[in-house]
């Protein structure tokens, strides 16, 4: 490598680049496993790109083009663009609304040129960079509450719109942002607040409301339990806590149910009826029980690449996008899986660590939201194709077919990158 050279790659983390890269290459392979036929002319497919394996390997061309452009980007330029790249985001997502496409029951798609794309991938990245341009500003106080309400409106507010788009999925991961104010500062009360609201409104829907009561109040008593502290300061919290969850007790008993019956759509109440045990409908989770037994099917060791039976004659649904993890499973078994995810979990630590060394708290909120959207989509993809949580339909990072997913984590990925190459600089 001559000077030059090294100057262009100088402060470039390589074990990054190097997971990046192990996972794109085991998703290209595991849509081709998903896809090939033993008559298919592969050759063909790649030069006329018609099948989702040629496909994705366009977008993983395009993907590094933007990688390239990113890396030779001026590290600035994410911060000053930061709140503008948010409100173009913003501007998608409710143009989407207005002239989205369907696909597959999501209204989330924009159709430009014969190409479409889903702009809440997109957004993801903007709203991170928005987030930390706001913690990281001189002007906000995290310690107050003002400053954490706002924080927590720029997460939620994409969320919303996205959930008008029926793309609940990806609403989900919006939350992954409240680990990244858990980190700046957050209460952990409120986090345990928020869990156990999970857990009150899961029990209004399986128990009767007596049971619910005692439910309710064990979950208040635990919370003024871990509250403790803050209470011996401020004898004030007590009523405030006491308050908050008088509130929620009435909401989640009576409107949690008029949510349930009224407002939702009827497979949207399926799903979660069948997920919950409350109901047992074969047609609702068929791609949950055939998801299964592709990976059951694999054993310890897996089939062989390409000699999966589920996969190779279509019994699972989607199994190049949003079930492409029984793909894995079913051809390299519960060894290969466990070394597939160990890779996610090398990656996750290490944008960890990069966050870590920062001086700059601009880069330090990026790379924790980094962590988080990635957390959060493996998490709940992978519970979804072992039956652990409905059928939402979010993608696996970097692995799953799709132009827009791949090219928004290149982008948060590479992003991150320049951003460390200069972490002795403090960006705002």
């Amino acid at each position: 490598m001559n000077r030059s050279q090294a100057k262009l790659t100088q402060g470039i983390d390589w074990p990054i680049v190097g997971l990046y890269l192990a996972l794109v290459i085991i998703g290209i392979m595991s849509i081709f496993a998903a896809e090939y036929r033993g008559d298919d002319n592969v050759w063909y497919d790649i030069i006329h790109p018609n099948k989702n394996y040629s496909r994705q390997l366009v977008w993983f061309g395009v993907s590094l083009v933007l990688a390239a452009v990113i890396w030779l980007t001026d590290s600035k330029f994410f911060t000053a663009t930061a709140n503008l790249m948010y409100a173009g985001g913003l501007l998608l997502l409710l143009l989407v609304l207005g002239i989205g496409k369907d696909v597959k029951g999501s209204h989330s798609w924009l159709v430009i040129g014969g190409f479409q794309f889903q702009p809440a991938e997109l957004t993801k990245l903007c709203t991170n960079l928005a987030l930390a341009k706001y913690i990281s500003s001189q002007e906000t106080d995290f310690t107050k509450l003002r400053s954490r309400l706002i924080a927590a409106a720029i997460a939620l507010i994409p969320a919303g719109i996205i959930i008008l788009q029926d793309e609940t999925g990806l609403a989900l991961v919006y939350f992954s942002f409240f680990l990244v104010m858990y980190r700046e500062g957050l209460p952990g009360v409120l986090l345990v607040i928020a869990f156990s609201g999970i857990v009150l409104v899961l029990s209004a829907l399986l128990v009767d409301r007596t049971v619910l009561f005692s439910i309710f109040t064990v979950v208040t008593a635990l919370v003024i339990y871990f509250s403790r502290r803050e209470i011996k300061r401020k004898r004030s919290r007590l009523a405030i806590i006491l308050g908050v969850y008088a509130f929620c007790g009435l909401f989640v008993m009576f409107v949690v149910p008029f949510a349930f019956t009224k407002v939702l759509k009827d497979y949207q109440v399926r799903r979660i009826e069948v997920m919950l045990g409350r109901e047992n409908d074969p047609k609702a989770t068929y791609n949950t029980r055939q998801s299964m037994i592709a990976i059951g099917s694999g054993g310890f060791w897996g089939k062989g690449y390409l000699k999966g039976t589920q996969t190779r004659y279509d019994f699972v649904p989607e199994q190049s996008t949003d079930f492409i993890f029984c793909t894995i499973g079913e051809d390299f078994g519960f060894f290969g899986s466990i070394i597939f995810l160990a890779i996610y979990v090398a990656l996750l630590f290490r944008i960890i660590f990069v966050a870590e060394r920062q001086r700059s708290t601009f880069t330090r909120v990026y790379a924790y939201g980094v962590a988080g959207i990635i957390f959060f989509h493996l998490a709940i993809n992978v519970a979804m194709t072992i039956g652990l949580a409905p059928v939402i339909g979010i993608p696996l990072p970097l692995v799953s077919y799709g132009g827009s997913s791949l090219m928004t984590f290149t982008m948060l990925i590479f992003i991150l990158l320049r951003l460390d190459a200069d972490r002795q600089m403090v960006l705002r």
